[in-house]
């Protein structure tokens, strides 16, 4: 597989295949490719589906390579800055990243936000997961629906101050790129766009695809959402309003509920219509019937 950015690729081969008629409105969408990173290790669907089998809880104390947890720690919700909760769920190795896979100098990696990062490599996943080598999707109009809500790692270069803004300043840290690099990166042609609904974005999302695919403006999509934490002031802020629990723990439909627990993740699934799975033989994991917003 080819990972040069689209611009130095060919396309004519793409081109060249026919177009398929866009799906029915009442037909289910397949899934049919997952990728994932989750807290407690976690690398991969089956992973994901190991951890639930073992009820293992993988909420653990701020790593200190983000900040200095007993620094913010006050047990007073009402101190200034503080944060009564020291716990929640983290992704590890956010930092490490293989830029000339992609086509990526060095130098624009390390501007680029850690969450386009994570997402360009869940749709890399995704397509090896489905067996389809990245040259065939080039040209195509195959749509890439994210959703994400904070901005961490813009918040912390601007701290550095105007200054420090550099050639990749724009294109790493702003919210649509998080979409856009995988669109780039793999030469589609369909809708590229990241949604910010707070909780709801990823499942939103999700909903556009399946729309876009009902319409016949993407043919295929890839799907999904991604949230880092990797700053102090979201947390505070989730503190300062009184909506985190103390001990990190979600109780959900629970007399024990005192708040939730914050956490990361990221997660990637590749959409057809049915009818176009079952005729290219895919493994099929589950099917959409519905969605609404």
């Amino acid at each position: 597989m080819d990972p040069r950015p689209a611009a130095q690729r060919p396309t004519q081969q793409a081109r060249q295949q026919a177009t398929p008629a866009a799906a029915s409105p009442e037909e289910p969408i397949a899934i049919v490719a997952m990728a994932c990173r989750l807290p407690g290790g976690i690398r991969d669907p089956e992973g994901y589906w190991q951890v639930l089998r073992e009820g293992r809880d993988v909420v653990a104390p701020f790593p200190r390579e983000r900040w200095d947890r007993e620094a913010i720690y006050d047990p007073d919700p009402d101190a200034p800055g503080k944060s009564y909760c020291q716990h929640g769920g983290f992704v590890a190795d956010i930092d490490q990243f293989e830029p000339e896979f992609f086509g990526i100098s060095l130098r624009e990696a390390q501007w680029m936000d850690p969450q386009q990062r994570l997402m360009l490599e869940l749709a890399w996943e995704a397509m090896e997961d489905a067996g389809i080598p990245a040259q065939r999707l080039q040209g195509s109009r195959t749509g890439v629906f994210f959703g994400a809500m904070w901005s961490d790692y813009a918040l912390l270069l601007h701290e550095r101050g105007l200054p420090a803004l550099a050639q990749h300043s724009a294109t790493g840290i702003h919210h649509s790129i998080i979409a856009n690099r995988v669109s780039y990166v793999l030469g589609l042609q369909g809708p590229s766009l990241v949604v910010h609904t707070a909780c709801s974005s990823s499942l939103v999302a999700l909903h556009l695809a399946c729309e876009s695919i009902h319409r016949g403006e993407s043919v295929i999509a890839f799907a999904g959402g991604v949230n880092l934490n990797i700053l102090p002031d979201s947390t505070v802020s989730g503190v300062r309003f009184g909506g985190l629990s103390p001990d990190g723990r979600c109780y959900t439909f629970d007399a024990r509920a005192n708040g939730f627990s914050r956490g990361e993740g990221a997660g990637v699934v590749l959409l057809k219509p049915l009818a176009q799975a079952l005729a290219d033989n895919d493994r099929i994991y589950c099917l959409i019937r519905g969605s609404a917003v």
